[in-house]
């Protein structure tokens, strides 16, 4: 098992008090585009569900790049979550970057 560094790590859905009302407008449209990008990308990835599921099937084993992309589309999700669901006015990429995401145990 390798062991990341955590030094800068962000927690994500942290209460902030001050809320800028012009994002409040600009918000509507990004999440619209943001929701799209998610469409498409979820699709993709419930494609990549399925071949991993006759991967798995067949082989008995899971294919890396078909875990990476659905590991992907999980971790895009849950980035733009804050912004989408109002808990930030931090704008997120529009396009999938990658993001780490950590349970704390």
């Amino acid at each position: 098992m390798v062991e990341e560094k955590t030094d800068n790590l962000n927690q994500l859905f942290v209460y902030e008090h001050d809320a800028k009302r012009l994002e409040l407008f600009i918000r509507i449209v990004y999440s619209f585009v943001i929701a799209l990008v998610l469409i498409v990308y979820g699709f993709v990835a419930e494609i990549c569900m399925l071949i991993q599921w006759f991967v798995i099937l067949i082989l008995g084993r899971r294919s890396e790049g078909l875990s990476n992309f659905i590991k992907g589309y999980l971790e895009y999700s849950v980035h733009v979550m804050n912004y989408v669901y109002w808990m930030t006015d931090d704008r997120p990429g529009i396009l999938p970057t990658p993001v780490k995401i950590y349970e704390k145990k």
